[in-house]
């Protein structure tokens, strides 16, 4: 091959290279498998999956005016059940795993682009009232789907990854009449119930004792700042907008963890720490189902001493609908005082006999 022969060569190649590469890009963007560039397109079936990948999408692309988030405890809710319970047309943003600071980050996002957003429904979890602010599990993000810049979006572009199992996968659920991921469905899961399930993943008799059991000047500040900088500030920011803000029902192995632990006390002090300062939001109806005993004394309810079954996501809307477990300002002593002496008094023993 000649000199000029060879520079064809390479000229071509680059070319078909360059071409190859935008019509990779043009696929991407077409299709788009996260929302990063617009709504999803009628004419492909979408799969809806990996939260972290998706969420910024939906809250950038969507049209809705409600919005369910929270952690693996609100991922079975179904946004058509909200809509037929409060009128509203409602997307799924849930993050398993996540801290408070994460659910807040994107609440954010997602309020500051939708600011007709009338109702966050918003599960704040029980146990994580005595973490750090910042707390995290998962330090892996895709930043280029959640920023603005788009020079970085050549993560996105040109991810093979995300060509493969977004762009690819949808196209082959189009061509194959597979119908899209609906947005009841979207993060939700279904396990087994009951209390060999439960009993497969806590074991009472190696409760860990070595937790903390006293609710001192640090716990108190730790409960503050956490729900002051994750919870009210977000409340604060966006006035228009209320927030269903609940605890998560928890097994009663749950409870019993904290009785054998020493740690009950503690844990609802800093729930009465948490709940004075949500209540100082007026946009804000705190709710608690702590005294739902026929639901958090059956483990026919739970697949673990913490997650639910559908049908208590289904229940707690209807709840929150009706004003059933409405925390006030005039009763919430009363019903933390009833909480206290309920859990601190019940037969354990009985659950496992």
């Amino acid at each position: 091959m000649n000199q000029k022969e060879a520079k064809k060569w390479l000229i071509k190649s680059v070319t078909l290279l360059f071409f190859l590469l935008a019509m990779a890009a043009g696929m991407v963007v077409l299709v788009d498998p996260y929302f990063h560039y617009h709504k999803p397109l009628s004419v492909f079936s979408y799969r809806l999956y990996e939260e972290r990948y998706i969420n910024d999408g939906i809250s950038r692309n969507f049209d809705f005016d409600a919005l369910i988030t929270g952690t693996s405890m609100a991922q079975n809710f179904k946004p058509s059940e909200m809509d037929a319970l409060f009128g509203t047309n409602s997307v799924k943003e849930t993050f398993s795993g996540a801290g408070y600071q994460e659910l807040a980050t994107n609440l954010d996002r997602a309020l500051s682009r939708n600011p007709n957003i009338k109702q966050v429904v918003w599960a704040v979890d029980y146990n994580g009232l005595l973490r750090d602010y910042d707390w995290v599990q998962y330090e892996d993000y895709p930043e280029y789907l959640y920023d603005d810049n788009p020079f970085n979006d050549v993560s996105y572009l040109f991810n093979k990854s995300i060509f493969y199992h977004g762009v690819l996968n949808n196209l082959a659920m189009t061509l194959t009449g597979t119908p899209p991921t609906t947005m009841d469905e979207y993060s939700s899961w279904q396990l087994p119930t009951g209390l060999d399930q439960i009993l497969a993943s806590y074991d009472r008799e190696h409760v860990n004792m070595d937790t903390p059991t006293d609710f001192g000047e640090a716990e108190y500040h730790t409960v503050v700042k956490t729900i002051t900088l994750n919870v009210k500030e977000i409340a604060d920011k966006y006035p228009d907008t209320t927030f269903y803000i609940f605890y998560p029902p928890y097994s009663i192995c749950y409870w019993d963890s904290l009785y054998l632990k020493g740690t009950l006390l503690r844990q609802t002090q800093a729930e009465q720490t948490a709940t004075e300062l949500l209540l100082e939001c007026p946009n804000i109806r705190l709710f608690n189902f702590f005294d739902q005993y026929d639901l958090i004394c059956n483990p026919d309810y739970y697949c673990d001493s913490g997650h639910y079954s559908a049908e208590v996501n289904s229940r707690m809307l209807h709840w929150m609908a009706e004003g059933t477990g409405l925390v006030t300002r005039e009763n919430y002593l009363e019903r933390l005082a009833e909480e206290r002496e309920f859990y601190s008094n019940y037969d354990y023993e009985s659950i496992y006999q």
